[in-house]
């Protein structure tokens, strides 16, 4: 269910979700001179920056975001170290009571789909004793294998009170090259939310929303409008705001009649933002601090 998530929406009044996905080129120099002079040039130093970057952002979020979104390519770029620094950072933020999407897009059927479900969203058997990988609250989900590949992630999201993102309209400009082809009059973005719709079987959490949510682009506003209506038990994830062109005021009609039902995300804007602000490089918490605040107050009077 996504009851934990909307209750930490209510708590901020902040349908934000801040996306973590640094790049060496938005850290700070002194932040990898740092790492360069602990590790060298290494793939470790660049995880040890990350890392860095990572933590001031979200203990200058924690009080006014209900979670967080690292996407996994950011982080496997760098190999086993990049994908420490992902683990860690899933766990720094948890451990500051952030709720965290992991934007892994993970998909496949059968004994894999399962194997990919419990490494992020269940346990994992070692030797007889069952413990928690990655521990995501919920994981994005590529939803175009069918039901057989999401079925296993259906199954960890009831076992484990977790939540999945399933793509539906994407926010990227070729999205409509397949989504928006129709089939039986239908277009396969719709079809792709009523599956969406129909997995949770009218298994709702007290707010209505089921544990299979989906995502729905930013910079579609009228798609956005048209699921929601169609899907009053489907959550959305709502990338695009920002440096992707969405704007707050084509969001309203996402959110249901209580102003809930979807998270907006915002990564580069957010992360980059003493860049655009101007101000010195150790000032980039304090700078997505007041990127958040400002989007907050832009996606309120909006909705």
């Amino acid at each position: 269910m996504f009851d934990k998530l909307i209750e930490k929406i209510i708590e901020k009044n902040n349908p934000t979700v801040m996306g973590l996905d640094p790049k060496l080129e938005y850290i700070p120099e002194f932040i990898k001179a740092e790492a360069i002079s602990q590790y060298g040039k290494t793939a470790k130093a660049a995880a040890w920056a990350l890392f860095e970057f990572n933590k001031g952002l979200i203990d200058a979020a924690a009080e006014l975001i209900p979670a967080i979104k690292p996407q996994s390519a950011y982080y496997e770029m760098y190999g086993f170290e990049g994908v420490k620094c992902l683990f860690d950072t899933i766990n720094y933020a948890k451990s500051k009571g952030l709720y965290v999407i992991t934007d892994a897009k993970r998909n496949d059927i059968g004994a894999t789909a399962e194997s990919y479900a419990t490494a992020y969203l269940g346990e994992t058997d070692i030797f007889g004793e069952r413990q928690a990988m990655f521990n995501s609250d919920a994981l994005t989900v590529n939803g175009y294998l069918g039901t057989d590949g999401l079925a296993p992630f259906v199954a960890a999201c009831e076992n484990f009170d977790k939540g999945i993102f399933v793509l539906a309209k994407t926010s990227n400009k070729s999205s409509g090259e397949l989504q928006d082809l129709e089939v039986d009059g239908r277009k396969i973005y719709e079809i792709m939310g009523n599956l969406c719709e129909t997995l949770a079987d009218g298994n709702y959490g007290k707010y209505g929303y089921s544990s299979v949510g989906a995502v729905v682009g930013a910079t579609y506003p009228e798609q956005l409008t048209e699921l929601r209506k169609k899907l009053p038990h489907t959550f959305f994830l709502i990338p695009g705001y920002g440096a992707q062109g969405g704007g707050a005021k084509g969001l309203k009609g996402a959110f249901d009649e209580n102003g809930l039902g979807g998270i907006v995300n915002s990564s580069r804007a957010i992360m980059c933002a003493y860049k655009t602000q101007k101000c010195g490089e150790k000032d980039y918490a304090k700078a997505a601090q007041r990127e958040i605040l400002r989007m907050k107050e832009d996606l309120l009077q909006n909705k």
